[in-house]
């Protein structure tokens, strides 16, 4: 595992939203164990105590679970997950047309944009296979 850290960004939200990115891409399934603290602050050369915050951050989010002598587990929940990604791609949706808005871009230059590319993209995966 290798994560860049941020410097303007606290570590625990950076590793919070690492973790949330391995649930929501499948790397980590529901109810998959993850790394102990020790295990994960090793990996990552990070004070155990980060971690620990980390984790105590994601139980409140109910994205973890611990279960008593086994461990931490990612939720069963799909519903959690799939609200996981929604918010994910909101922020990504929010960054992105922020961005082309700085660009002169208007809304409806925006939406062709995105359309073209989203089609252009289903192209390539057809003749790719």
């Amino acid at each position: 595992m290798s994560i860049e850290f941020d410097n303007n960004l606290p570590i625990y939200l950076q590793i919070m939203n690492y973790i949330k990115r391995q649930i929501v891409s499948g790397i980590l399934a529901p109810g998959d164990k993850i790394l102990s603290v020790r295990e994960l602050a090793a990996e990552l050369q990070i004070n155990p105590n980060t971690i620990q915050r980390t984790f105590q951050e994601l139980e409140r989010e109910e994205i973890v679970e611990t279960r008593r002598g086994l461990g931490r587990f990612v939720t069963s929940e799909e519903s959690k997950i799939m609200e996981i990604k929604k918010e994910m791609a909101g922020e990504l949706l929010e960054k992105f047309v922020q961005g082309m808005k700085e660009l002169g871009f208007a809304e409806r230059d925006i939406v062709s944009i995105v359309s073209e590319a989203v089609e252009q993209e289903g192209e390539a995966h057809e003749r790719s296979k």
